[in-house]
C-alpha cells in the first residue's frame, strides 16, 4: 500500500509520522514544493527579530532525519501539478531537474495549506511574505543590505503583520504598518483593539489605518490616500487564501468558505483522498457552518486523524473549531476565542456583552497587571459565544480556561464555580475567570442590569442621568462628559438629590458601579450600571475616533 502526501509541514507531516507509527509496512511518500519540511513556520518572524537566533532551530526535521526515524520518502522541491482521482495518480514535477513523473497512490493526503499573494508594490520595492524559511532568508538579505535603521512597510495588521512589526522594530527598522481596516487585528471588537494602537505608536510604529498600497517604484511606496514614502522592503501580510487550486482542478469539491470541503473524518469528495490544514474548511463551533480557521493546532490534529482513518482505526469526528488564538505585541498579550460582537451583530444573533478589568494576580502581591476581558453570552441560554482578553500576564491562561469551558458546554454563569489554581503571585482567590462568571450570573439572574459603552449616548439623549460613583480625584483625572460625581460611599446619604427618571451609574471598571446599582435599585431608583466602567467607555471612544462606523456600531 502506498500513501502519497502533498505538503510537508504541519498537517502533512503529522499525517505521515502518525501513519508510520501505525503501519510499519506502508510506503509513505511526501512531496513538498519548497526547500524545507517540518519547519516551525510560526517561529519565522521571531528569527527576523533575533529572538530565535539560530536559523537551524526553525528546521525541526530534514528529509534525512525523517527517513532515518520514520522510513519516510520525503522529496523537497517536488511540486504536484495534477491529480487524477479516477486513475489514482499524481503528476509530479521535480523543480530541480525539471523532469515530470506520474506516481500511483492507494491513498492521497492533500495538505497544501494557504498561500499569500504579493501586493501591487512587487517590483518597485523588494516585497516578500513570511510563509517559509526561504521567505525569511530573502527578508534578512534585504535588511542586511539596507544598512542601519532601514524603512520597512508591513502590509496587513493581522497576526503575521503584527508579529513582523514587532520583530522588525527589534532589528532597528523604522516600520510603517499599513492596514486597509480601521483597526488592527480585525477579530477583536473595536474597544478591545483600541489599546493596541497606543502600544504600536508607543513603540515608534507609523500606523496607517484605512489605507492600502497601490504601487511602488524606485524605492518608494505609494498609498491610496496619495502619500508616498521611501522603503527598502515591503512585508506582505495582508492575508492568505486556501491553496485549493490543485484539488479544484481534480474535481474535488470546494466548500462555501473557499476551502477544500471535507467530512468529519477529513475525507474529501473524491474516494481515497483526504485533506487537512489551512487550505481546508472546518466546522464552526457556534453555528456548525463551514469556516476557514487557520490554526497550527488544528492542522496537526486533523493530520493525525487522517492517519488514524487510513490505518483503519476508529477516529472520533473532528470537533468544531473554536478559533482560539493568542498573540504577543511589545509586551502586551492579546487572546480571543469564538465570535466577536461585530460578527454576532452582523449575523443578527442575540447576545449580551460583559466587560471586566481584573488584575493578573492578587494586587497586594508585587507586579500585578491589569487586563481587559470581554465575554459574549447568549441571553436566553447563558451559552458562551466568545471572549477577548488584552493584558500582560495571565492572558493565555484565562483564554484557555474559557476555551475549555466552551468546548465542554459550560454556561457563562458556571465559570463562577470553577476551582482554579490560586496563589497570590498567580491569581486572586476569585480568579478573573470566576469574576466574569459572577457578572454573567448576576445578569442571568436579574440582580444587575447593564448598558454598553456604545449604548450610552442614546440612553443619555433619552433623559437618563449619568452618575460617576468614583472618588472626586478619579473624576477630576478623567470623566465622561455630563456625568454627575457622587462617590459610592456618599451615595446612600445623598441619593435623594438625584433627579427623577432613569439613572446610569459608572465607576472605573464596573465593580463599584454594580454595588451602586444594587444600592440605588433597592432605594427605588430605575438604575443600570455602565458595563466595564470608565475604562471600557474610554477605549470605545478611542475606537470611535479612529473608526466612526465601527465605533458607532452602525
Amino acid at each position: 500500500m502506498r500513501t502519497i502526501i502533498i505538503g510537508g509541514v504541519a498537517a502533512g507531516m503529522s499525517a505521515a509520522t502518525r501513519l508510520r507509527r501505525l503501519d510499519e509496512t506502508r510506503e509513505i511518500t511526501v512531496y513538498e514544493r519548497g526547500e524545507h519540511v517540518s519547519f516551525a513556520n510560526c517561529g519565522l518572524p521571531y528569527h527576523v527579530g533575533g529572538v530565535i537566533a539560530e536559523r537551524s532551530a526553525l528546521l525541526l526535521q530534514t528529509p534525512e532525519s525523517l527517513a532515518a526515524r520514520f522510513a519516510l520518502d520525503v522529496r523537497v522541491r517536488h511540486d504536484v501539478i495534477a491529480i487524477d482521482t479516477a486513475a489514482r495518480t499524481v503528476t509530479v514535477r521535480d523543480l530541480t531537474a525539471g523532469a515530470e513523473s506520474v506516481e500511483t497512490y492507494d491513498e492521497l493526503v492533500i495538505a497544501t495549506g494557504a498561500a499569500a499573494a504579493l501586493g501591487p508594490s512587487a517590483g518597485g520595492v523588494p516585497t516578500h511574505t513570511l510563509r517559509s524559511v526561504d521567505d525569511v532568508d530573502r527578508v534578512l538579505e534585504v535588511l542586511d543590505d539596507a544598512g542601519p535603521a532601514p524603512r520597512v512597510v508591513v502590509a496587513g495588521a493581522g497576526f503575521i503583520g503584527l508579529e513582523a512589526v514587532e520583530n522588525l522594530v527589534a532589528r532597528g527598522a523604522r516600520v510603517t504598518l499599513v492596514s486597509r481596516g480601521r483597526q488592527v487585528l480585525s477579530p477583536l471588537d473595536p474597544e478591545m483593539a483600541a489599546p493596541l494602537l497606543a502600544v504600536l505608536r508607543d513603540a515608534g510604529v507609523d500606523v496607517r489605518l484605512g489605507a492600502t498600497i497601490v504601487g511602488a517604484e524606485a524605492g518608494t511606496v505609494r498609498l491610496d490616500d496619495g502619500t508616498a514614502f521611501e522603503a527598502a522592503l515591503v512585508v506582505e501580510a495582508s492575508g492568505v487564501h486556501p491553496d485549493r487550486g490543485l484539488a479544484a482542478l481534480a474535481g474535488i469539491a470546494v466548500g462555501p468558505s473557499g476551502g477544500i470541503a471535507v467530512d468529519p473524518r477529513q475525507r474529501t469528495s473524491a474516494p481515497h483522498v483526504w485533506a487537512a490544514g489551512d487550505g481546508v474548511e472546518k466546522r464552526d463551533h457556534l453555528d456548525g457552518e463551514p469556516a476557514l480557521v487557520t490554526m497550527a493546532g488544528l492542522a496537526n490534529r486533523h493530520g493525525r486523524a487522517i492517519a488514524d482513518d487510513i490505518a483503519g482505526l476508529e477516529p472520533s469526528d473532528a470537533r468544531p473549531a473554536l478559533g482560539t488564538a493568542v498573540l504577543g505585541l511589545f509586551g502586551t498579550t492579546i487572546a480571543f476565542v469564538g465570535w466577536s460582537e461585530r460578527r454576532l451583530r452582523a449575523e443578527g444573533r442575540p447576545h449580551r456583552a460583559i466587560h471586566t478589568h481584573p488584575a493578573s494576580h492578587a494586587t497586594y502581591y508585587p507586579g500585578a497587571q491589569s487586563m481587559a476581558m470581554k465575554m459574549l453570552v447568549d441571553p436566553a441560554s447563558d451559552r458562551i459565544l466568545g471572549a477577548q482578553i488584552v493584558g500582560v500576564d495571565g492572558v493565555d491562561k484565562r483564554i484557555d480556561v474559557i476555551a475549555v469551558a466552551m468546548a465542554a458546554g459550560l454556561t457563562a454563569s458556571a465559570l463562577s464555580e470553577l476551582e482554579l489554581a490560586y496563589a497570590p503571585q498567580y491569581s486572586s482567590a476569585k480568579d478573573p475567570v470566576n469574576m466574569i462568571g459572577y457578572v454573567a450570573q448576576n445578569l442571568a439572574g436579574g440582580t444587575t442590569d447593564a448598558v454598553q459603552w456604545h449604548e450610552l449616548p442614546a440612553a443619555l439623549a433619552d433623559g437618563a442621568t449619568l452618575v460617576d460613583v468614583r472618588t472626586p480625584a478619579e473624576h477630576a483625572a478623567g470623566a465622561i462628559p455630563g456625568a454627575v460625581n457622587l462617590p459610592l460611599d456618599e451615595l446612600r446619604a445623598h441619593h435623594h438629590e438625584l433627579p427623577d427618571g432613569p439613572v446610569i451609574v459608572h465607576c472605573q471598571v464596573g465593580q463599584r458601579g454594580h454595588t451602586a446599582m444594587r444600592l440605588l435599585a433597592q432605594l427605588g431608583h430605575d438604575v443600570r450600571n455602565l458595563d466595564g466602567g470608565y475604562r471600557t467607555w474610554l477605549a470605545g471612544r478611542e475606537a470611535m475616533s479612529s473608526n466612526p462606523v465601527e465605533g458607532e456600531h452602525a
